[in-house]
């Protein structure tokens, strides 16, 4: 499917180097309608008519991000006509959160999900995946907004772990916590103070681990929703881990609790 747009819509270079392209308001509607995946949308600040209506309208109904931007933001994307809308095909596959649980659930499996707060290094993305899939977690959730596109980097950095397991894509943070603890999914939220060592959190029931951005750390949302609060134990007072490294260390505390019920 993704193939088939690029040739029919698209006929300029783009300068994302690893995204296919859409320009023009019909093709970024076709191609929402008939359920081609969309990375992210961009869209002129002053567009209006019907169709930038319905591509709002349809873009919430799919959770494909929308990102409002001036004219030079999209003159300098492509040189074709583009209507004030330009979007880029997505290279992976999304799915409803409610639906990836329920998959875990009726595989007779119990769920482990990764949940990125802020999160917007492709690089980090990608190394989390890659450390998710290693520890036995199902899903990774990513939010519309403050989070990083999944391009072919960020791909080749998961070493292909991007396209192995689920990703999930929801308006927010906040959502996100809401449909899984409706789901009877605990909430972990990483974070140094007023938090216990990881270790001590029961990582073998349905859990859900938060990780924030590494400058400002999980979101006030998160903090104050979260069924607990957990961290990293470090040596020397020394508190700064990169966000994959941190994630990677949490989700192998939840395979070897995992591995020891078994």
């Amino acid at each position: 499917m993704e193939c088939r747009f690029y040739r029919r819509f698209t006929a300029m270079k783009p300068k994302h180097p690893s995204l296919p392209m859409l320009a023009g308001r019909k093709p970024v509607l076709e191609a929402l309608q008939q359920g081609a995946a969309i990375e992210k949308i961009f869209m002129l600040r002053t567009a209006t008519g019907p169709e930038i209506a319905t591509i709002k309208h349809k873009a919430r109904e799919l959770n494909v991000p929308i990102s409002q931007v001036p004219a030079e933001k999209l003159d300098g994307m492509t040189r074709v006509q583009h209507q004030g809308v330009v979007a880029w095909a997505s290279l992976l596959h999304y799915v409803d959160l409610q639906s990836a649980i329920s998959y875990v659930v009726d595989k007779g499996e119990v769920p482990l999900f990764l949940l990125l707060d802020g999160v917007t290094d492709v690089r980090n993305v990608g190394a989390i995946a890659r450390s998710a899939l290693c520890c036995g977690a199902q899903g990774l959730i990513l939010p519309t907004s403050h989070a990083a596109s999944l391009t072919e980097e960020a791909i080749k950095t998961s070493a292909g772990a991007l396209r192995k397991i689920m990703l999930c894509r929801i308006p927010s943070v906040p959502q996100a916590v809401d449909v899984l603890r409706l789901n009877g999914i605990q909430v972990l939220g990483t974070q140094m103070q007023g938090s216990i060592p990881v270790y001590n959190a029961d990582l073998t029931i349905p859990s859900a681990i938060v990780m924030g951005a590494e400058d400002t750390g999980i979101s006030k949302d998160v903090v104050k929703r979260a069924d607990q609060l957990i961290s990293i134990p470090m040596s020397s007072g020394f508190d700064s881990l990169n966000v994959s490294v941190a994630a990677g260390m949490v989700l192998y505390e939840a395979m070897r609790q995992r591995l020891l019920t078994v």
